[in-house]
């Protein structure tokens, strides 16, 4: 098996939560659990439906406003706290850009209709040949037509190809389309594991 083609997930793969301090600080200052703040922005209905490509990430931001008993602009406050706990890997990222054009980088992502344009923004698109968004085709892991789909727009075989994720059903689920896979549970592990695989099948 020769490796072309690298599939990677975005939130808890590229983009990790490295600092939880400013999560927790959010969610103390207006009176919940760090877990509870986390369950009404990623687990909650309208995240669910904006990640499926059902509602616009705009409802959904509404809805945890709503959820959050403030007013929206309080709220957005909020949540840009949740978040700036969160970075970017850059070695992951530079390693991945040193690949093509010899390799296609493609990524697949459960995430609402603004992660492309939040890529753009912080300046990384240029390390993808192609991204699937779940919000804008309609399809989240692990449901087999998304790697299906992914493949088909990258004109990439399975057997030529490898899924990085950090959710291991995820990656069975990859694997059982032909995919070889990668749980990523560390950051420099999954970076060697990957190296590994791509020196040893070419």
């Amino acid at each position: 098996m020769t490796v072309k083609n690298i599939f990677i997930d975005f939130g808890g793969v590229i983009v990790r939560t490295e600092d939880k301090t400013p999560r927790r600080r959010a969610a103390e200052r207006i009176g919940l659990t760090y877990r509870d703040l986390e369950k009404i922005i990623f687990e909650s209905e309208t995240s669910q439906r904006a990640s499926a490509g059902e509602i616009p990430e705009e409802a959904h931001w509404q809805a945890v406003a709503e959820a959050l008993r403030l007013p929206r602009l309080e709220a957005d406050k909020v949540t840009a706290e949740f978040f700036a706990g969160d970075r970017a890997d850059q070695t992951l990222l530079n390693y991945l850009r040193g690949l093509r054009p010899e390799h296609k980088v493609c990524l697949i992502s459960n995430a609402w209709s603004g992660l492309r344009a939040f890529i753009a923004r912080n300046k990384f698109a240029d390390v993808f040949d192609h991204m699937v968004i779940s919000a804008e085709v309609g399809l989240m892991k692990p449901d087999l037509r998304i790697y299906r789909l992914a493949l088909e727009e990258l004109a990439a075989s399975p057997e030529e190809s490898v899924f990085i994720d950090d959710v291991l059903a995820n990656v069975e689920a990859a694997r059982s389309v032909g995919m070889a896979g990668i749980h990523f549970t560390q950051p420099e592990k999954a970076l060697e594991e990957l190296k590994y695989l791509l020196k040893n099948h070419r």
